[in-house]
């Protein structure tokens, strides 16, 4: 199984539309299941002292990782770039879900692939490195092709991504990811 993740908390996020383009593309290009999951559906109690203890896991959050973390095989991460990173609700979910389940949600050579979404002209670059290693912390291995989306309002057209270039690059990572 796949799991797509639009990466920001964020409501209406230009990360989604990608992710959500991402998706469609792999449902239509694999027989394996593909799910998306957008960070803005977190739910709103799992950001409290006791969230790292298994314990004291917010109940929707267990469901969460249960359905998306702990069946899924590979893991496609789409990430806006938020303050040379990536956004502090990205990693604090990573991190929620690291004290139940661990080895079933991130060992077992699961693999990872990283689209950078951004505004500006890096495309996210230091966040993805970023992710790049706490994710091989994790065990996950991340393929090489990491995509840097950048000057994300130029490539849409009404919330569409039409620029055919991207496309392109998104169809060769996606290309690669399968073989992956």
């Amino acid at each position: 199984m796949i799991t797509v993740f639009s990466g920001t908390n964020r409501k209406n996020s230009r990360t989604q539309l990608i992710a959500s383009y991402i998706y469609e593309q792999l449902k239509a290009q694999t027989e394996e299941e593909v799910q998306l999951f957008c960070l803005e559906d977190l739910p709103h109690d799992f950001l409290h002292a006791d969230m790292y203890s298994e314990a004291g896991q917010s109940k929707a959050l267990a469901s969460i990782q249960d359905q998306y973390l702990v069946p899924a095989n590979k893991f496609y991460f789409v990430v806006p770039e938020y303050n040379g990173g990536i956004p502090g609700a990205l990693k604090l979910f990573i991190d929620a879900c690291s004290v139940r389940k661990y080895v079933d949600s991130f060992h077992g050579g699961k693999k990872a692939a990283l689209v950078g979404v951004s505004a500006g002209r890096s495309g996210g670059l230091r966040g993805l490195e970023y992710m790049t290693g706490f994710l091989n912390y994790l065990k996950i291995t991340v393929l090489p092709n990491r995509l840097p989306i950048s000057l994300i309002e130029m490539l849409l057209t009404d919330d569409t991504l039409t620029d055919e270039g991207t496309q392109k690059a998104l169809q060769q990572q996606i290309t690669e990811f399968l073989e992956f």
